[in-house]
């Protein structure tokens, strides 16, 4: 690796993070990013040459990236909650969100490294090495670090990094606080509270939302890190999932907690006709949503013990599928269409009433989709009083799905789907949601742009 040499002639100053944010901001508006970032990667200090690496997604582009994204291994999901009350900050925010993000996700630390910052510590104001034990002494004359440096020669793992807005970002507890409650999308409702909901308050909710995907799980937490760092000053973490899948590659369903092929029913992200259709907000909406997508976050916990002592002819009728193939019951292979009218020899629907796949099913929903991007999650035991006989209490893994889904209107979707799911799904006696959040995905950004630049430019 190869070090940066040039150097102002004063002695640097460690900078605040209000400090870095702003100077980041100024640097934003008379920069285009895309061809920065490049040459950075050529030329800059501290730049790894993984640009032209097939493992990088593009960050720029009509639609932000991490939805139709073929989905990556792990993904490191955060809900912030804005300290601010200042529009300008917000703005400054996310044009330095947007400028790191579009670093990371071609490999490259959120800024270029000093050579004081990758080399043996150096007084700035003699270029004289420091030894070890002077370091505390000179640690006030260094460049402070702007990237926490654990992801360095790692490759981008097909790193994407997705915005939300919140309902906290337009009005929060009565307030209008940055002027944008007159933006807020017709579509972008409260949800409403479902049948057996038991949402925890600090687990739920937020102003803003970032979701990092990559192959590599320390590539996913260290983006999100990097942007919780970046905020310091006008945000702070409310709160967070990580979450994981096989990775099978595109052409094979991956498994839930519960042991079944989870997404087999998605609609083709293939399908450019199909995805306008469920996904994109369209003229419906306004100019900073088109384009855009509205994304239903469920943090859904499996009583793994009880479905575990529970026989798979049990958990075949819950679902609705066979276990090992994933075919529909009655069907044989797992894209079989589903027959919701085949009945047995005594007269009982094949695809029980209450089946999951049944109640889901866009034919039984008004033809109702919605495109799932769902991670499993395991966040080791705790202890819970069972619910469900023989009754027992102890330590249960805190563990099961986190549910994304993509709609282009939640109202005509998720809404529509699970309120039947929520009233009468079988599963419903394995499953409990208790945390999540519903964000408005805005459109992607042009080179030079930022996340979210026309809503903050609308009047």
């Amino acid at each position: 690796m190869s070090n940066e040499n040039d150097r102002d002639s004063e002695t640097p100053k460690t900078p605040s993070r209000r400090g870095f944010l702003t100077a980041a901001g100024i640097a934003f508006a008379g920069t285009t990013l895309g061809a920065g970032a490049a040459s950075e990667a050529r030329a800059a200090t501290g730049d790894q040459a993984t640009t032209g690496n097939a493992a990088a997604e593009p960050f720029w582009g009509e639609h932000q990236g991490g939805i139709l994204t073929r989905p990556q291994s792990h993904t490191y999901f955060a809900a912030f909650d804005l300290t601010t009350d200042k529009r300008d900050d917000v703005i400054t925010l996310l044009k330095t969100w947007t400028q790191a993000a579009a670093r990371m996700s071609k490999g490259l630390p959120i800024e270029p490294f000093k050579e004081s910052e990758i080399a043996p510590p150096t007084d700035m104001s003699t270029t004289t090495t420091v030894t070890t034990a002077d370091y505390a002494d000179a640690k006030p004359t260094l460049v402070a670090l702007t990237d926490s440096s654990e992801s360095l020669e790692l490759p981008p793992a097909r790193l994407t990094v997705t915005f939300g807005f919140g309902a906290g970002l337009f009005v929060k507890d009565g307030e209008d606080r940055f002027g944008l409650a007159k933006h807020r999308p017709e579509a972008f409702v409260d949800l409403p509270r479902f049948v057996g909901d038991q949402l925890v308050e600090a687990h739920t909710g937020g102003d803003l939302s970032v979701q990092a995907c990559a192959d590599d799980p320390q590539v996913a937490f260290h983006a999100v890190r990097q942007l919780a760092r970046l905020a310091y000053d006008f945000a702070g973490i409310r709160w967070t999932q990580s979450g994981f899948i096989p990775n099978f590659g595109p052409k094979r369903t991956p498994r839930n907690l519960m042991g079944f092929k989870d997404g087999t029913n998605n609609p083709s992200v293939a399908d450019a006709e199909a995805m306008a259709k469920i996904v994109w907000v369209g003229e419906e909406g306004p100019d900073w949503m088109r384009g855009g997508s509205y994304l239903v976050a469920r943090r859904i916990r499996i009583a793994i013990e009880h479905w575990d002592r529970t026989n798979v002819p049990f958990q075949e009728q819950t679902v609705g599928r066979h276990k090992l193939s994933g075919a529909p019951l009655g069907k044989a292979h797992e894209f079989d269409a589903a027959d919701y009218g085949a009945t047995d020899k005594d007269g009982n629907s094949v695809i029980p009433e209450n089946a999951h796949i049944r109640l889901a099913a866009p034919v039984n929903n008004d033809g109702a989709q919605i495109l799932r991007r769902p991670y499993s999650f395991n966040d080791g035991v705790n202890f819970t009083a069972e619910r469900w006989p023989p009754w027992r209490q102890g330590n249960e893994y805190d563990a099961g799905l986190f549910f994304l889904a993509y709609q282009r209107d939640a109202r005509t979707g998720f809404i529509k789907i699970f309120d039947r799911m929520a009233k009468f799904d079988m599963m419903n006696q394995f499953v409990t949601h208790v945390g999540g959040g519903f964000f408005a995905i805005p459109r992607g950004a042009k080179e030079g742009e930022y996340i979210g630049q026309k809503l903050f430019e609308s009047t």
